[in-house]
């Protein structure tokens, strides 16, 4: 996958049922697993998330893809997206986690679609935006930003601490202090959960911290649509900005996660 040798990739990428600490979800699903061996016609499929909320927004652009062959469409995502995710182009119906699912013919875990649609670099869906801040949400959080002199700038630094690759994904807050005194940017913190000594770093440079304000992913797809730029580790809302079109920069380790590959500075999973 890193190679964008993605067909063989997502092949070998189904293995990952069998990894230590992974659970494998397909068990908790009544009715066939759909891998494309078949049309979709006007049976309803089942696809549930099952991994990060990054992962999530990465694979559910393949939703209206479905939605044009034939398929009824019903998402099973976490509950920080089912706000966000709710409108998707071709969703018939959007639950959180522990709902009450409607019946279902099929189902296919949101990371088996690239396999199930036999996806290639030339042909990764990439119709961009296909997520978009809800205009409720973004008449909340305008007066904040709009109040804010020159380019407004949002941060994320780290991701979650229990994550098995924190320690190279995230960085320390300290490290970002040159860009700090860049002339004509206000930086904005959507850091959800801050660590020791955050705060008041976030403080002593008169960073806006929006994070605790921040109620689920549709409030931070609100933030994003008003700034003009993220710059980010390897999280969720990376993929958040680049569903949504928006520029962002992000900051990688030396061996990054599979799909930013190991060439370029773009992404052809999102273009911006």
């Amino acid at each position: 996958l890193t190679l964008e040798n993605l067909q063989r990739g997502f092949a070998e990428y189904e293995w990952r049922w069998k990894r230590t600490g992974m659970t494998d979800a397909r068990r908790s699903y009544r009715g066939r697993l759909w891998l494309g061996e078949f049309p979709l016609d006007q049976r309803t499929i089942l696809l549930p998330a099952e991994q990060g909320l990054g992962d999530t927004i990465q694979f559910v652009r393949y939703a209206p893809l479905l939605a044009q062959m034939g398929a009824n469409v019903v998402l099973e995502v976490q509950p920080e997206l089912k706000a966000l995710l709710s409108t998707v182009s071709g969703v018939a119906s959007c639950h959180a986690r522990g709902e009450t699912l409607p019946p279902f013919d099929v189902y296919c875990p949101l990371g088996s679609l690239p396999l199930a649609l036999k996806t290639e670099s030339s042909s990764i869906p990439a119709a961009i935006p296909y997520l978009r801040a809800d205009d409720a949400r973004v008449a909340k959080w305008r007066p904040g930003l709009e109040a804010l002199p020159g380019k407004r700038v949002a941060l994320v630094w780290a991701g979650q601490a229990r994550h098995a690759n924190d320690r190279n994904r995230s960085i320390d807050l300290k490290l970002l202090e040159p860009l700090f005194a860049s002339e004509g940017v206000s930086f904005v913190s959507v850091q959800r959960d801050l660590r020791g000594g955050d705060a008041a770093r976030l403080a002593e440079f008169g960073i806006t911290d929006f994070g605790p304000r921040l109620a689920d992913m549709t409030d931070t797809a609100a933030v994003l649509a008003l700034a003009d730029l993220l710059i980010s580790v390897d999280t969720s809302v990376v993929h958040l900005a680049g569903a949504l079109g928006r520029e962002a920069w992000v900051v990688l380790p030396f061996a990054p996660d599979w799909r930013w590959t190991l060439e370029g500075e773009g992404s052809r999973w999102y273009p911006s």
